[in-house]
Protein backbone atom coordinates (compact mmCIF):
# COMPACT_ATOMS: atom_id res chain seq x y z
CA UNK A 1 0.00 0.00 0.00
CA UNK A 2 0.87 3.37 -0.58
CA UNK A 3 -0.07 6.79 1.97
CA UNK A 4 -1.99 8.04 -1.09
CA UNK A 5 -4.42 4.70 -0.56
CA UNK A 6 -3.12 3.17 -4.23
CA UNK A 7 -2.15 -0.17 -4.02
CA UNK A 8 0.81 -1.74 -6.18
CA UNK A 9 -0.07 -5.43 -7.73
CA UNK A 10 2.28 -7.53 -10.02
CA UNK A 11 0.95 -8.79 -12.71
CA UNK A 12 2.87 -12.07 -13.98
CA UNK A 13 1.52 -12.67 -16.87
CA UNK A 14 1.90 -9.00 -18.16
CA UNK A 15 5.50 -8.43 -16.68
CA UNK A 16 4.55 -5.41 -14.85
CA UNK A 17 3.95 -3.35 -11.90
CA UNK A 18 0.56 -1.79 -12.08
CA UNK A 19 -0.69 1.20 -9.56
CA UNK A 20 -4.60 0.66 -8.51
CA UNK A 21 -5.42 4.10 -7.25
CA UNK A 22 -8.38 4.51 -4.20
CA UNK A 23 -11.06 4.52 -6.74
CA UNK A 24 -9.64 1.16 -8.64
CA UNK A 25 -7.78 3.14 -11.65
CA UNK A 26 -5.41 0.98 -12.65
CA UNK A 27 -2.37 2.26 -14.30
CA UNK A 28 1.11 0.65 -15.33
CA UNK A 29 4.31 2.40 -12.94
CA UNK A 30 7.14 -0.06 -14.60
CA UNK A 31 7.31 -3.01 -17.23
CA UNK A 32 9.95 -5.43 -16.01
CA UNK A 33 9.14 -8.43 -18.35
CA UNK A 34 9.62 -12.19 -17.23
CA UNK A 35 7.82 -12.22 -14.22
CA UNK A 36 7.42 -10.15 -11.88
CA UNK A 37 6.47 -12.38 -8.54
CA UNK A 38 7.06 -11.03 -5.30
CA UNK A 39 7.61 -7.16 -4.33
CA UNK A 40 8.09 -5.69 -1.39
CA UNK A 41 10.15 -1.83 -0.31
CA UNK A 42 13.99 -2.03 0.74
CA UNK A 43 15.22 0.87 3.22
CA UNK A 44 16.13 2.99 0.35
CA UNK A 45 12.35 3.52 -0.82
CA UNK A 46 13.04 0.94 -3.93
CA UNK A 47 10.63 -1.13 -4.67
CA UNK A 48 12.43 -5.11 -4.47
CA UNK A 49 10.78 -7.20 -7.35
CA UNK A 50 11.67 -11.21 -7.51
CA UNK A 51 11.34 -11.69 -10.81
CA UNK A 52 10.44 -15.72 -12.01
CA UNK A 53 11.28 -15.28 -15.54
CA UNK A 54 7.99 -15.78 -16.94
CA UNK A 55 5.66 -18.79 -17.13
CA UNK A 56 3.65 -20.22 -20.39
CA UNK A 57 -0.42 -20.17 -19.56
CA UNK A 58 -3.17 -22.11 -20.60
CA UNK A 59 -6.99 -21.32 -19.31
CA UNK A 60 -9.35 -23.86 -18.25
CA UNK A 61 -12.91 -23.14 -17.62
CA UNK A 62 -12.18 -19.33 -18.17
CA UNK A 63 -9.72 -19.39 -16.11
CA UNK A 64 -5.47 -18.46 -16.39
CA UNK A 65 -3.35 -21.04 -14.45
CA UNK A 66 0.25 -21.11 -14.97
CA UNK A 67 1.47 -24.33 -16.28
CA UNK A 68 6.16 -24.66 -17.54
CA UNK A 69 9.02 -22.79 -18.21
CA UNK A 70 8.00 -20.88 -21.24
CA UNK A 71 9.76 -20.59 -24.81
CA UNK A 72 10.67 -17.61 -23.86
CA UNK A 73 11.92 -17.93 -20.39
CA UNK A 74 14.15 -14.52 -19.76
CA UNK A 75 15.89 -16.36 -16.42
CA UNK A 76 15.34 -15.52 -12.64
CA UNK A 77 16.60 -12.82 -11.20
CA UNK A 78 16.15 -10.06 -8.50
CA UNK A 79 15.16 -6.69 -9.34
CA UNK A 80 14.98 -3.05 -7.96
CA UNK A 81 12.37 -0.62 -9.49
CA UNK A 82 11.99 3.19 -8.82
CA UNK A 83 8.10 3.54 -8.76
CA UNK A 84 8.58 7.29 -9.75
CA UNK A 85 10.57 6.79 -13.50
CA UNK A 86 9.87 3.03 -13.47
CA UNK A 87 13.09 2.11 -13.94
CA UNK A 88 13.80 -1.33 -13.18
CA UNK A 89 17.55 -2.38 -12.84
CA UNK A 90 19.15 -5.74 -12.04
CA UNK A 91 20.84 -6.82 -9.16
CA UNK A 92 21.27 -10.71 -8.59
CA UNK A 93 21.21 -13.09 -11.38
CA UNK A 94 23.06 -15.54 -9.93
CA UNK A 95 24.12 -16.42 -6.36
CA UNK A 96 27.66 -18.15 -6.89
CA UNK A 97 27.87 -19.98 -9.68
CA UNK A 98 24.00 -21.64 -10.08
CA UNK A 99 21.78 -19.41 -11.61
CA UNK A 100 18.50 -18.21 -9.71
CA UNK A 101 15.53 -20.00 -11.66
CA UNK A 102 12.34 -18.54 -10.47
CA UNK A 103 12.58 -16.24 -7.49
CA UNK A 104 9.24 -16.08 -6.06
CA UNK A 105 8.42 -14.21 -2.55
CA UNK A 106 10.62 -11.71 -0.40
CA UNK A 107 10.60 -10.16 2.83
CA UNK A 108 12.90 -7.45 4.36
CA UNK A 109 14.09 -7.74 8.24
CA UNK A 110 14.99 -4.57 9.95
CA UNK A 111 18.85 -4.72 9.28
CA UNK A 112 17.54 -3.86 5.73
CA UNK A 113 18.62 -7.57 4.46
CA UNK A 114 15.93 -9.55 2.06
CA UNK A 115 15.17 -12.96 2.25
CA UNK A 116 13.71 -14.52 -0.89
CA UNK A 117 12.22 -18.00 -2.07
CA UNK A 118 13.41 -19.70 -5.25
CA UNK A 119 10.25 -21.58 -6.70
CA UNK A 120 12.61 -23.07 -9.46
CA UNK A 121 11.25 -23.84 -12.72
CA UNK A 122 9.17 -27.02 -13.89
CA UNK A 123 9.54 -28.13 -17.50
CA UNK A 124 7.99 -31.07 -19.43
CA UNK A 125 10.14 -33.80 -17.90
CA UNK A 126 12.35 -32.75 -15.09
CA UNK A 127 11.74 -29.90 -12.27
CA UNK A 128 14.00 -27.67 -10.52
CA UNK A 129 14.28 -27.86 -6.82
CA UNK A 130 13.38 -24.29 -4.96
CA UNK A 131 15.29 -22.81 -1.99
CA UNK A 132 15.51 -19.97 0.72
CA UNK A 133 18.07 -17.21 0.41
CA UNK A 134 19.00 -13.67 1.47
CA UNK A 135 20.69 -11.05 0.39
CA UNK A 136 21.62 -7.13 0.66
CA UNK A 137 20.40 -3.86 -1.53
CA UNK A 138 23.49 -2.94 -2.39
CA UNK A 139 24.37 -5.85 -4.32
CA UNK A 140 27.35 -6.72 -2.46
CA UNK A 141 26.08 -9.91 -0.87
CA UNK A 142 23.59 -12.96 -1.73
CA UNK A 143 23.85 -16.35 0.54
CA UNK A 144 21.81 -19.53 -0.27
CA UNK A 145 20.12 -20.55 3.40
CA UNK A 146 18.27 -23.58 2.38
CA UNK A 147 17.97 -25.92 -0.71
CA UNK A 148 16.86 -28.34 -1.61
CA UNK A 149 13.02 -27.53 -1.15
CA UNK A 150 9.88 -28.68 -3.05
CA UNK A 151 8.68 -25.26 -5.09
CA UNK A 152 9.68 -22.81 -1.72
CA UNK A 153 6.86 -19.93 -2.19
CA UNK A 154 5.75 -17.79 0.30
CA UNK A 155 8.18 -16.14 2.90
CA UNK A 156 7.61 -14.03 6.40
CA UNK A 157 9.09 -13.59 9.30
CA UNK A 158 8.04 -13.75 13.34
CA UNK A 159 7.06 -10.06 14.79
CA UNK A 160 10.16 -10.93 17.00
CA UNK A 161 12.25 -11.54 13.10
CA UNK A 162 13.78 -15.03 15.00
CA UNK A 163 12.17 -17.26 12.74
CA UNK A 164 11.23 -17.42 9.07
CA UNK A 165 8.95 -19.18 7.70
CA UNK A 166 8.64 -20.34 4.07
CA UNK A 167 5.58 -22.46 2.17
CA UNK A 168 5.98 -25.08 0.10
CA UNK A 169 3.56 -25.06 -2.95
CA UNK A 170 4.17 -28.73 -4.68
CA UNK A 171 3.84 -30.44 -1.04
CA UNK A 172 1.35 -27.95 0.98
CA UNK A 173 4.02 -27.74 3.71
CA UNK A 174 4.82 -24.73 6.15
CA UNK A 175 8.56 -24.79 7.04
CA UNK A 176 9.82 -23.01 9.90
CA UNK A 177 13.82 -21.98 10.33
CA UNK A 178 15.44 -20.68 13.51
CA UNK A 179 17.65 -16.86 12.60
CA UNK A 180 20.31 -17.02 14.74
CA UNK A 181 21.58 -13.40 13.20
CA UNK A 182 20.98 -11.73 9.99
CA UNK A 183 20.93 -14.19 7.32
CA UNK A 184 21.83 -17.12 9.02
CA UNK A 185 19.72 -19.75 10.20
CA UNK A 186 19.73 -23.04 12.34
CA UNK A 187 19.20 -26.51 10.47
CA UNK A 188 17.64 -29.16 12.96
CA UNK A 189 17.23 -32.93 12.03
CA UNK A 190 15.87 -34.75 10.57
CA UNK A 191 14.53 -33.43 7.75
CA UNK A 192 17.18 -32.31 4.65
CA UNK A 193 16.12 -28.91 4.58
CA UNK A 194 16.53 -28.38 8.88
CA UNK A 195 13.58 -26.82 8.95
CA UNK A 196 10.63 -27.69 11.62
CA UNK A 197 7.49 -28.62 9.88
CA UNK A 198 4.61 -26.51 11.29
CA UNK A 199 1.77 -27.83 9.10
CA UNK A 200 0.21 -29.46 5.67
CA UNK A 201 -3.51 -29.09 5.10
CA UNK A 202 -5.51 -32.49 4.67
CA UNK A 203 -5.95 -33.40 1.47
CA UNK A 204 -4.71 -32.39 -2.00
CA UNK A 205 -4.22 -28.25 -1.89
CA UNK A 206 -1.22 -26.21 -2.26
CA UNK A 207 0.59 -23.54 -0.53
CA UNK A 208 1.32 -20.02 -2.13
CA UNK A 209 2.56 -16.76 -0.36
CA UNK A 210 1.82 -15.42 2.81
CA UNK A 211 1.54 -13.00 5.50
CA UNK A 212 2.05 -12.59 9.13
CA UNK A 213 -0.62 -11.39 11.85
CA UNK A 214 0.82 -9.00 14.57
CA UNK A 215 0.68 -11.99 17.44
CA UNK A 216 2.47 -13.85 14.79
CA UNK A 217 -0.24 -16.27 13.14
CA UNK A 218 0.88 -16.98 9.51
CA UNK A 219 -1.95 -16.10 7.03
CA UNK A 220 -0.69 -18.87 4.24
CA UNK A 221 -2.55 -18.25 0.51
CA UNK A 222 -4.04 -21.84 -0.50
CA UNK A 223 -4.38 -22.71 -3.61
CA UNK A 224 -6.97 -25.56 -5.04
CA UNK A 225 -9.41 -25.31 -1.79
CA UNK A 226 -8.90 -21.34 -2.79
CA UNK A 227 -8.61 -19.46 0.48
CA UNK A 228 -6.04 -18.57 3.58
CA UNK A 229 -5.34 -20.99 5.74
CA UNK A 230 -4.48 -19.13 9.07
CA UNK A 231 -2.09 -21.09 11.46
CA UNK A 232 -0.90 -20.11 14.87
CA UNK A 233 3.50 -19.95 15.32
CA UNK A 234 3.75 -23.46 17.06
CA UNK A 235 1.79 -25.09 13.75
CA UNK A 236 -1.87 -25.27 15.32
CA UNK A 237 -4.34 -24.59 12.91
CA UNK A 238 -6.89 -21.57 13.63
CA UNK A 239 -9.09 -20.90 10.70
CA UNK A 240 -9.77 -21.47 7.31
CA UNK A 241 -10.87 -17.97 5.00
CA UNK A 242 -12.53 -19.22 1.55
CA UNK A 243 -12.76 -17.32 -1.24
CA UNK A 244 -14.42 -17.79 -5.10
CA UNK A 245 -11.23 -18.26 -6.81
CA UNK A 246 -9.12 -21.93 -6.54
CA UNK A 247 -6.16 -19.56 -7.13
CA UNK A 248 -5.65 -17.78 -4.00
CA UNK A 249 -2.25 -16.70 -4.00
CA UNK A 250 -1.37 -13.99 -2.06
CA UNK A 251 -2.47 -11.55 1.06
CA UNK A 252 -1.55 -8.73 2.50
CA UNK A 253 -2.72 -6.04 5.07
CA UNK A 254 -3.46 -2.46 5.01
CA UNK A 255 -5.73 0.16 6.00
CA UNK A 256 -5.03 2.38 9.34
CA UNK A 257 -4.87 -0.16 11.96
CA UNK A 258 -3.72 -2.83 9.61
CA UNK A 259 -7.01 -4.96 9.79
CA UNK A 260 -8.19 -5.02 5.93
CA UNK A 261 -6.49 -8.25 4.24
CA UNK A 262 -6.08 -7.74 0.39
CA UNK A 263 -5.86 -10.68 -1.57
CA UNK A 264 -4.96 -11.33 -4.96
CA UNK A 265 -7.60 -14.36 -6.71
CA UNK A 266 -5.09 -14.78 -10.17
CA UNK A 267 -6.74 -17.57 -12.12
CA UNK A 268 -9.91 -14.63 -12.67
CA UNK A 269 -7.66 -11.61 -12.45
CA UNK A 270 -8.98 -9.92 -9.13
CA UNK A 271 -7.55 -8.13 -6.19
CA UNK A 272 -10.16 -8.13 -3.25
CA UNK A 273 -10.47 -6.83 0.24
CA UNK A 274 -12.43 -8.12 3.25
CA UNK A 275 -12.26 -6.65 7.15
CA UNK A 276 -9.52 -9.28 9.04
CA UNK A 277 -10.54 -10.78 12.53
CA UNK A 278 -6.83 -9.47 13.50
CA UNK A 279 -4.63 -6.43 12.63
CA UNK A 280 -1.13 -7.61 10.19
CA UNK A 281 2.12 -7.25 11.17
CA UNK A 282 3.30 -4.01 9.86
CA UNK A 283 6.25 -4.92 7.54
CA UNK A 284 9.37 -3.06 7.74
CA UNK A 285 9.84 -0.10 5.51
CA UNK A 286 6.26 0.03 4.60
CA UNK A 287 5.85 3.16 3.17
CA UNK A 288 2.54 3.81 5.25
CA UNK A 289 4.49 3.46 8.38
CA UNK A 290 3.32 5.86 10.71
Amino acid sequence: MLPDGAMLVVEIAKGCVTRIDANGRKSIIATPGGGPNGAAFGPDGYLYICNNGGFSWKTVDGKLMPTGQPDDYSGGRIERIDIDTGKVEVLYTHCGEYPLKGPNDIVFDRHGGFYFTDLGKRRSRDTDFGGLYYAKTDGSHISELVQPMIMSNGVGLSPDEQTVYVAETRTGHLWAFDIVSPGVIRKRPPHENGGRHLAGPPGYTSYDSLAVEQDGNICVATLVLGGINVIAPDGWFIEFIATPDPYCTNICFGGPDLMTAYLTLSSTGKVVSLPWARPGLRLNFDPCRP
